[in-house]
């Protein structure tokens, strides 16, 4: 092949430029070591030298509404062996395992397994053991700084705040939904080590300090948590029920002031090897759980036919025990009937006719309207993990017979923090609020409001509404709940359980829907209900509304509220329930309703069997006592 000298040129350009590209990625490349990536290399290089032992940032406290702690963080020690720096195994598994409830097989196995760079021993141990365990200088055995959450009100408020794992993470409750900001971020203690993990005898141990997460202040009042848990505990056992759950729910703040269900159990004792008692106990049921309202629910019905003008107080209404719903016999609880009554006996007699009668003059379109507007059907957006949005049927295939059951509480179910929301809409001028349990995180300067969600109906309705209420427990089937000189107003409720699908005959949740106002404004919202009482019996007025008044009792004390003087009346001297077992249906009631009594009829019989209170029980004047037929 003969070469030209303009083929020479022609390569010695070409040779040139590739040698330029070269030194140019060379020179690219060094700059991108050099300049860019050289703490990423760094980094690296460090990991190669050095082993980090994890330093566990202190989780932040987490507060009542005074200020009080209800959970707070315990320093604790972790304790680690890296078998590559392990010198004598033995030594390492006698010690460790004479201190620690860990087996001496166990913590030679880890001591001598180089499969991982490093075993956890045991965490959360205290301080003295940590520093009996630095006293043996042991070859290959660290330890790092940790925490524990230590409830310095034992069993108070447990259900809300929820628990953490060891490894500071929250599972359940408060815990688990503001887990970003009580959590922080751990820091680590970084020590000089050869490629082998042993560590360096002359090297420099770096530090890196955790940040404190931050603390959370509750709208969650101790002290009325404390009453609230002590009222259904007793309630558990005496109802022996399957479950008890109360919400106490401030109406002008929107805050959650006590949430619990019985059972539950000190949260410094926490059953850990019992997953199923811990999960079952430790769900907050008066948000989690859903179930048909029952007559409580006459509370919304009665508030829409009001606010639409569709009912009249002087109204007369007539309760033969029944009503005929597109050829369908739909019954009053009381199946005798209630005969003639106003609007205001018909809500103290919880009378299902009336509200039937409510329900079709609203009628499905406008009755579906207000469920939106109140929120059923809908998470009401509480700062908890776990709420349902319970169960409305869509109104496709909604008839009048389903109409009127939804009416009085039927064919529908809520959760309690549902129907407390709504419950409180409706008492506090007709402002729908987001409940909320956290108020402020102080450390941000943020404070958590609850956000008004709308007027579902006028001021004017509401307070036509709280009349009526008042009015059950100052003479209907709320009386027991009722506190001389304050102003409590309420519905109680008796709704048949459901299983898979199915009337579970005999099975009943008992509640009592009720409100305090203070100083003529509309203050708290107590709910309380009992999950298939089996002791005694199972009316709303009977079972729960007791346990209302005892947690009104121990409120209007502790938070020393006095009584309005125009509301204080004297206190009649209590009445003997007398014995009607044997008589007639109509005469045993005749005979009860002139002690004064309230009178509720439980079965189909015509011949009384016995009471509810027991005869020789001493109850006040007005009280509810149901007959046994």
């Amino acid at each position: 092949m003969r070469y030209t000298k303009t083929s020479m040129l022609r390569r010695t350009k070409v040779f040139l430029v590739a040698v330029l590209c070269v030194l140019t990625a060379l020179s690219g490349r060094l700059f991108y070591i050099q300049l860019i990536s050289s703490n990423m290399l760094q980094l690296r290089a460090s990991e190669q030298w050095y082993r980090d032992l994890p330093l566990m940032a202190r989780r932040g406290n987490i507060l009542d509404t005074n200020g009080r702690i209800m959970v707070e963080s315990v320093p604790t020690y972790a304790v680690y062996v890296r078998p590559v720096a392990v010198t004598d195994a033995d030594m390492v598994a006698r010690v460790l395992s004479g201190l620690l409830p860990v087996s001496f097989d166990t913590v030679y196995t880890r001591a001598t397994n180089r499969r991982a760079s490093e075993w956890i021993i045991k965490m959360q141990i205290d301080r003295s053991t940590a520093i009996r365990i630095i006293a043996h200088n042991l070859d290959g055995v660290f330890l790092s700084q940790t925490y524990r959450r230590h409830y310095p009100m034992g069993v108070v408020g447990g259900q809300v705040l929820g628990i953490v794992s060891v490894d500071n993470h929250g599972q359940e409750g408060i815990e688990a939904f503001y887990n970003d900001i009580l959590r922080g971020r751990d820091g680590r203690l970084a020590t000089p080590s050869d490629l082998r993990g042993v560590p360096l005898r002359d090297g420099v141990d770096f530090f890196v300090p955790g940040i404190p997460g931050r603390d959370l202040v509750l709208n969650i009042d101790a002290g009325i948590q404390n009453i609230v848990q002590a009222a259904i505990t007793r309630a558990y056992h005496e109802q022996a029920a399957q479950a008890v759950g109360a919400l106490v729910f401030d109406i002008q703040t929107g805050g959650i002031v006590a949430s619990a269900s019985a059972p539950f159990f000190d949260m410094n004792d926490q059953p850990r090897d019992d997953i199923t008692q811990l999960l079952a106990q430790m769900r907050n049921l008066p948000i989690v759980n859903v179930f048909e309202p029952g007559s409580t629910f006459k509370v919304l019905t009665i508030a829409i036919a009001i606010e639409e003008g569709l009912v009249d107080f002087d109204e007369t209404f007539n309760c033969p025990g029944f009503r005929i719903i597109n050829g369908e016999r739909v019954r009053c609880w009381k199946t005798k009937g209630h005969g003639a009554q106003d609007l205001a006996a018909s809500v103290r007699n919880s009378c299902n006719a009336t509200i039937m009668d409510l329900a079709l003059r609203i009628g499905v379109d406008k009755y579906y309207e207000y469920l939106q507007r109140f929120g059923i059907g809908i998470k009401t957006g509480v700062d908890f993990y776990g709420e349902s949005a319970g169960l409305v049927l869509p109104k496709r295939y909604i008839r009048p017979v389903d109409l009127v059951r939804i009416g009085f509480g039927q064919a529908i179910a809520t959760s309690p923090i549902q129907l407390v929301t709504a419950f409180a809409a409706i008492v506090g001028d007709g402002i729908l609020r987001t409940p909320r349990f956290v108020r402020e995180i102080p450390h941000a300067g943020t404070t958590v409001t609850s956000a008004e969600r709308g007027r579902v109906i006028s001021p004017e309705t509401s307070a036509r509404v709280r009349e009526l209420l008042y009015g059950v427990v100052e003479t209907g089937s709320g009386k027991r709940a009722a506190q001389n000189g304050f102003a409590i107003g309420g519905k109680t409720g008796t709704a048949q359980k459901y299983l898979d699908g199915v009337i579970a005959q005999g099975k009943y949740i008992s509640s009592f829907l009720s409100f305090i106002s203070v100083g003529g404004t509309p203050r708290y919202v107590v709910f309380l209900y009992v999950d298939q009482p089996s002791r005694q019996g199972y009316y709303g007025g009977i079972v729960a509304a007791p346990y209302v008044g005892q947690i009104y009792a121990e409120m209007i004390r502790y938070l020393g509220l006095r009584p309005d003087p125009n509301l204080v009346t004297e206190t009649p001297a209590p009445v003997t329930i007398p014995s009607v077992a044997g008589m007639a249906l109509f005469d045993a009631m005749t005979l009860l309703r002139s002690h004064g009594f309230f009178v509720h009829v439980s079965g189909d019989g015509l011949t009384a069997r016995g009471t509810h209170p027991v005869v020789g029980e001493s109850l006040p004047r007005g009280s509810p006592v149901e007959i046994r037929t």
